[in-house]
């Protein structure tokens, strides 16, 4: 990487300061706007290095060092854009193959009442994350969510928070629980182990804010008719689902085993899907109509349709955003302020700015610039790990998997209906980070 420009007090810095704060505007009020939160985000991503490609060219400034940089960004975009790609696909093959109805039937058919599914949901969040990452675990379990029940905001609201809350805190204590945990895993700042000692604070945390927001759930079941189908598993369902657990588990080797990115492991697994729906169409019985022989074919491309594209270009977006505020030096003042505020003080903050930028740009950021973190130097990598994967959980869109699950929940789990609960998930965050000043400060565990 070339050495970082300092652009922020020129008029491209200035305008392209403006811009991403009312870009940020208009995605934060896609309620009152009714504008997609992709189309503002696109046009600030966009839009920020189209003025500082004109700003280069008016002043006769070298491209090379912007053209460098661009590039760098598309491969940090394509690896995070891919990846949801894959996962996306692979959740609606399984919504076809009946596979999230046949678990919304086993659920609501043994008649748990709202809340102890409320509770099931968010532990289930909470366990699979650090393997499947958050992202993946949020969209799948938004959409048992949201077969459980369509309508009731009351119940689906606080089990949204809930979900993207538990996968967060799931993601902070594993290496693979995270894009910013992997982050920080393979520039060395922890061992394998060393994340390990953050369960305490996540589990804590995720489970103070659960409880608050199981007082708003309302009391009763689901609706359930005696008289319901069963729902089956159709064929191919748990054949895809392991291939959607080998697909992760390709990610992971890639990345860590094959110095390939994860999006390639994930892209390789999107081609073993296509082979075996391949396969599977050779093998589907047919059905005989006035017609004659049917054959009910499988089209993966019908499922690749039916992704959020509206969350993907989301992402486009705000990462080409947040990374020509870095490009410009912007972000280069956050880290400045480890000098004057003290790491603690500051890594506590990246929790908060995570929540309202992005946690991968800040806490590459972070690692970029290398502050001097001060004596208790590794239990502050660990605290910044922390502050990073759950903070994103405070705003709605302040992690990836807040992203998703607004994606599947359109219209129902939205920034509005978030914040109206932020407050739990506060207290969860002030607790995480209590915990982890009592462990690793006052009693040296992990540290």
């Amino acid at each position: 990487m070339h050495d970082q420009l300092h652009l922020t007090t020129t008029w491209v810095g200035i305008l392209s300061l403006i811009i991403f704060i009312v870009g940020y505007y208009f995605i934060a009020t896609e309620d009152k706007y009714h504008i997609n939160k992709a189309k503002p985000a696109l046009i600030t991503g966009t839009g920020i290095f189209m003025l500082i490609g004109l700003y280069f060219s008016l002043n006769g400034m070298d491209g090379h060092h912007l053209e460098k940089e661009v590039e760098h960004l598309i491969v940090e975009i394509a690896g995070i854009f891919f990846f949801l790609y894959v996962a996306m696909t692979y959740i609606e093959a399984m919504i076809d193959r009946g596979v999230f109805s046949a678990l919304r039937y086993n659920l609501v058919s043994k008649g748990y009442s709202y809340k102890k599914l409320f509770w099931i949901t968010g532990l289930l969040a909470f366990f699979i994350s650090p393997v499947a990452d958050n992202l993946t675990t949020a969209l799948i379990l938004s959409t048992v969510l949201i077969t459980i029940d369509k309508e009731n905001k009351e119940f689906l609201v606080p089990g949204a928070i809930n979900i993207v809350v538990a996968a967060n805190a799931g993601g902070a204590w594993s290496p693979f629980g995270d894009i910013t945990t992997l982050m920080v895993w393979v520039a060395g700042k922890g061992e394998f182990v060393d994340f390990l000692y953050l369960f305490p604070a996540s589990i804590l945390g995720w489970y103070v804010t659960a409880f608050l927001l199981s007082r708003f759930i309302p009391d009763g079941e689901p609706p359930f008719n005696a008289e319901e189908k069963r729902a089956e598993i159709l064929p191919g369902g748990k054949q895809i689902m392991g291939l959607f657990a080998l697909t992760i588990s390709m990610a992971v080797i890639s990345h860590q085993v094959l110095h390939l990115p994860a999006m390639w492991g994930m892209m390789f697994g999107l081609a073993i899907l296509k082979l075996y729906t391949y396969y599977l169409n050779t093998k589907l019985s047919v059905e005989v109509d006035t017609d004659g022989l049917v054959c009910q074919k499988l089209n993966p491309f019908s499922w690749i349709a039916k992704i959020e594209n509206d969350t993907l270009l989301f992402f486009f977006g705000i990462l080409a955003a947040v990374g020509g505020l870095h490009f410009l030096g912007f972000l280069e003042y956050f880290t400045a302020l480890y000098t004057q505020f003290g790491a603690t003080t500051v890594n506590i903050g990246v929790g908060f700015l995570s929540a309202i930028v992005d946690n991968v740009p800040v806490m590459s950021a972070v690692l970029k610039s290398n502050p001097d973190m001060g004596v208790s130097t590794h239990a502050q990598w660990m605290l910044v790990t922390l502050t990073a994967g759950v903070g994103g959980s405070l705003i709605s869109f302040g992690s990836a998997a807040g992203v998703g699950v607004m994606g599947k929940l359109h219209g129902i789990y939205t920034f509005a209906s978030h914040m109206k609960y932020a407050w739990t998930v506060l207290v969860g965050y002030l607790l995480s980070v209590s915990i982890w000043y009592v462990q690793f400060i006052i009693l040296g565990i992990g540290a």
